[in-house]
Order: C-alpha cells, then sequence, then structure tokens
C-alpha cells in the first residue's frame, strides 16, 4: 500500500481573483470584497494588504483610501464565487485520484500512488487552472493533511513575500522533497499560529508555554498534547511529525447544526418585516437541510439591535421544540415565527436576525409516535404513521422549482410578497454582476 500524500490546492485571495476574471482593470490595483451589508473586508488583493489593510477591517475605516491610493471595494458577489469555484475543482481534481473539496477555494487531493515529478505535475495543474479559470493558486505537497496546509502557506509565502522562504517553493511548495534539516528550518522560520487547527486562543496559550515555531509544536510530546489540550490536538501533533492521522473525506460529514442568519441593510422595527426574513432564512436552512437527507428536532431563532449604534440595546433568542423531527419549510417556519412573536419587544431598531436548526439527524431516522393532527383515524402504535407521503414530496417540488427558476421563486406567504420592497434585504451597493449564471449580466464581445 502507498504512502499517504496529500496536495492541497487553494485559490489565491479567491474573492477578489474571482473579480479580476471579469475586470481586467482591477488587476494590480489595491481591491478588497466586502462582507454583507458592505460592512468590513472579508478579501484582499496582496495590492490591498501592502497598505496594511487588515483581514474584518471595517469599511468605515478604510473609506478614505479610496482616494489617496485608489483602493476598490467591491460588494461580495457569491453566486459568482460559487459558479467559479466548482469551475476551479473540476480542473484541480486531475491532480490525483480522490479529491475533498475543503471549502469554496480549497481542495485537499489524494496523491498516495501517483508516480512522476510531482511538482511538476503540480505546475502543470496550477497553470491549467489559471489559463482555463483565470483563478491563481498555489499548492502544498506532504505526507499529512495539516503538513500540506502549511506548505501551501509557504508557496503563497514565497511568492508574495521574496525571501522569507526559499525561492524554489514559490507557488509550489513539496516537502517530501526536502532533507530533515531543511524542513525543519522552515518550520522553525514559521509562527506556530498558522497551524491548521491552531486559534489565536490556543497559540497564545502555547507562546506562553515557549512554544512560539511549528518546529516547537512539532517537537512536542503528543501525550503532552493530548493532556494540556485535547485528542485533536495531539492528532494535529502527530501529523506535523509525518503520522497521517485525517484521511480525507470524499462525502462532507452531514453538519450537526444548520443556521441561515443576516444582517439588515436599514434597522427594522416592525413584527411583519421580521417575519418576513425570519420566514426566508428559515425556507433557506430548510433546503440545506434537506440537501443533506436531514431533519431537526429544535429551531433557534434570535433577533438583536446593533451595538455599534447610539440605540437602546435588546437581544433574545429562544429554542422551540418540535412536536417530530423534520425538515418541512412550513413546520420549521412555524416554529421560528412562533418563537419570534415570543421575544420581539416592539420600540427597537433591530439590525440583525437569524434561524438556527439543532438536533439534526439522519431523515432514515424514524419516530414512531401517533400523528395528532392526521386525519386517519384507523392508525394505531403497531401501524403508526410514515414520513412518506405528500409532504416530502410537496418539498421535492419545491426545492426542483427554486432550483430550476430561481431562489424565492415559489416560498410561504410569510416570507412577503416577490418584488415587494424589504428593507431589511443586504445592500450590497458595489456588486458586480453575476456573469455566469444569468443571462442578463452575461458579458457580451462586440466585433
Amino acid at each position: 500500500m502507498a504512502a499517504p500524500l496529500f496536495a492541497l490546492v487553494d485559490g489565491n485571495n479567491f474573492y477578489v481573483s474571482c473579480e479580476r476574471v471579469f475586470r481586467h482593470s482591477l488587476k494590480n490595483t489595491p481591491c478588497v470584497v466586502l462582507s454583507n451589508n458592505d460592512g468590513c473586508a472579508i478579501a484582499r488583493s496582496n495590492e490591498a494588504k501592502d497598505l496594511g489593510i487588515k483581514m474584518g477591517a471595517p469599511w468605515f475605516q478604510i473609506r478614505h483610501l479610496q482616494e489617496s491610493t485608489g483602493l476598490v471595494a467591491l460588494s461580495a458577489n457569491f453566486e459568482l464565487y460559487g459558479e467559479i469555484s466548482d469551475r476551479m475543482m473540476s480542473v484541480v481534481a486531475a491532480l490525483g485520484h480522490r479529491q475533498e473539496i475543503y471549502s469554496i477555494d480549497e481542495s485537499f487531493i489524494d496523491l498516495s500512488g501517483v508516480s512522476g515529478d510531482l511538482t511538476k505535475r503540480a505546475r502543470d495543474i496550477r497553470a491549467r487552472v489559471n489559463q482555463w479559470v483565470g483563478i491563481p493558486t498555489c499548492v502544498g505537497i506532504a505526507p499529512t493533511k495539516t503538513l500540506a496546509k502549511l506548505a501551501n502557506h509557504i508557496a503563497k509565502q514565497s511568492e508574495r513575500k521574496p525571501g522569507s522562504y526559499p525561492v524554489e517553493l514559490a507557488q509550489v511548495a513539496d516537502l517530501t522533497r526536502l532533507s530533515t534539516a531543511e524542513l525543519d528550518a522552515l518550520l522553525a522560520a514559521t509562527s506556530v499560529g498558522e497551524v491548521w487547527g491552531v486559534g489565536r486562543r490556543i497559540a497564545e496559550q502555547l507562546k506562553a508555554q515557549g512554544v512560539t515555531t511549528v518546529l516547537d509544536l512539532k517537537r512536542m510530546s503528543p501525550a503532552a498534547a493530548r493532556a494540556g489540550w485535547s485528542v485533536i490536538f495531539e492528532r494535529t501533533v502527530r501529523e506535523l511529525q509525518g503520522e497521517s492521522c485525517v484521511d480525507l473525506e470524499d462525502v462532507a460529514p452531514p453538519k450537526q447544526e444548520i443556521a441561515c442568519t443576516r444582517s439588515f441593510g436599514s434597522a427594522v422595527r416592525d413584527l411583519d418585516e421580521l417575519t418576513e426574513a425570519v420566514s426566508e432564512f428559515s425556507a433557506r436552512a430548510a433546503q440545506k437541510l434537506r440537501g443533506q437527507a436531514g431533519v431537526t428536532s429544535q429551531v433557534l431563532v434570535f433577533i438583536r439591535t446593533s451595538p455599534f449604534r447610539q440605540t437602546p440595546q435588546y437581544s433574545r433568542s429562544l429554542v422551540v421544540p418540535l412536536r417530530r423531527p423534520t425538515s418541512d419549510t412550513a413546520a420549521i417556519t412555524g416554529a421560528a415565527v412562533m418563537g419570534l412573536k415570543a421575544i420581539f419587544k416592539p420600540g427597537f431598531d433591530y439590525a440583525k436576525a437569524g434561524v438556527m436548526l439543532l438536533d439534526i439527524d439522519s431523515s432514515n431516522s424514524e419516530q414512531f409516535e401517533l400523528d395528532l393532527e392526521a386525519e386517519d383515524t384507523e392508525q394505531t402504535a403497531s401501524h403508526p404513521p410514515r414520513a412518506s407521503g405528500a409532504r416530502p414530496l410537496l418539498m421535492a417540488a419545491l426545492d426542483s422549482l427554486n432550483e430550476r427558476y430561481g431562489r424565492g421563486t415559489l416560498k410561504l406567504a410569510s416570507a412577503g410578497l416577490v418584488g415587494a420592497p424589504r428593507n431589511w434585504t443586504m445592500k450590497q451597493e458595489l456588486r458586480t454582476p453575476a456573469y455566469t449564471t444569468r443571462w442578463e449580466d452575461m458579458p457580451v464581445v462586440r466585433t
């Protein structure tokens, strides 16, 4: 059996790179993509990073850079980013024989048993993605997923900051080509906070104990890692030591919780408007739940004012249990709206609301009980009602129509009339067209 070997392919500054595919004027220009309601920077070009713009920087704090540096800001266009991600992942899959799509811009590839010059193979795939999709990427190759993710970081830094790491590791960093001494030198030059799974809190705890570099962490005893933190952290240390503990996930595991939350474009004071928002969030969460063949037993709903506004503050949430596990949009929305009415207080400027589905299980699990709402009077405990029936077919038809004709084509009445003005929708005043998914936004080349 071939020894484990992984590659991590990552799109560089992915959201900005997607925008540059269709707007070549943005190349070599400082650019940021803003979060919902154009609140803060969630993606930055290298030029924007060089200006000192940090991830999550509020837009109002960096807005002045538009005039002084030519900074360009764009609203997030997730419809475009998702479609370009699909294109990139289909090309990247040719690198190896198994693929795990880890996020919208990251993909693990199984290279175990793949022969030939893997560095050249990775550079060829990288060039193909750049030519066919227009997205620049970096590739990290290593015997474990944790080291592969670290190698990807090294490949990016070697390209962006020549001199920080050996130039031959730029764009594609294959750690298997390095000697033990060369690898240890790289790890010694890398902060422990760059390790996959080491968050800010754990990094601070490690540094307080003198573990400041990746090499320090690699030399930690796995038993000490487990005793001081967790079994998962022990696995991280073992992976840094070259022991593969995390295999590829060919199919993403079902989510244990599904949430749909949004900040409003403007303050909302009216219960009817909040009901529309919560109804739409519930419908989106329910569709995601059906997508993973799940059912939920509890629905959490919350509303809150903005802590950044000088107005009276209020924040409240409520968990509403369901009579039986379900993925039915109407049942989930009904529970969420019931919870909303219980926690709503008039007189506040609400800035955000959300719905979260809890206690998720597989739809294959059945809860046998008498259906108190059913019209069939011949139901007995020995012949309980089953989930199969008109409702699942109705939900399947709902999802099919919305997928074919666009989100919101068919929805519950509590979500409001189609085309009616909504104060609670996101601003996104700087959003670019959906070039690849809407006919009316498709670029036209004239000769």
